[in-house]
């Protein structure tokens, strides 16, 4: 009888993962702009450098419009913005590149 709760406990578990993980990804994201980018991109601007935002055009015009690229900006960092890669995990700078391509595309 254990064997079979357990089972079906492992399975709910699963279950619940596997569908609520774009959520919770996005929900990350969040958490971490808000936490590490929001000072200088708040609503997807750009308070050092009013040409380089967030907003979709801008990410396009500068190539930074896919998740790997602004990946690769959030952990290298170039210019005015500093790297992150030592400061936030692999799996942080993918959840907030994912949310600020979503924002980007929903127009911030």
């Amino acid at each position: 009888m254990r064997s079979i709760l357990a089972t079906a406990a492992a399975f709910v578990v699963s279950a619940v993962f596997f569908f609520a993980s774009p959520a919770m990804a996005a929900d990350a994201g969040a958490q971490v702009f808000s936490a590490n980018c929001a000072a200088c991109h708040i609503g997807g601007g750009n308070v050092i450098n009013a040409a380089k935002t967030l907003k979709q055009d801008a990410l396009v015009a500068n190539g930074k419009d896919t998740t790997e690229a602004i990946a690769y900006q959030v952990t290298n960092g170039n210019g005015a913005m500093p790297a992150f890669g030592g400061r936030l995990t692999p799996e942080q700078i993918d959840n907030v590149a994912a949310y600020v391509l979503a924002q980007a595309e929903k127009g911030w």
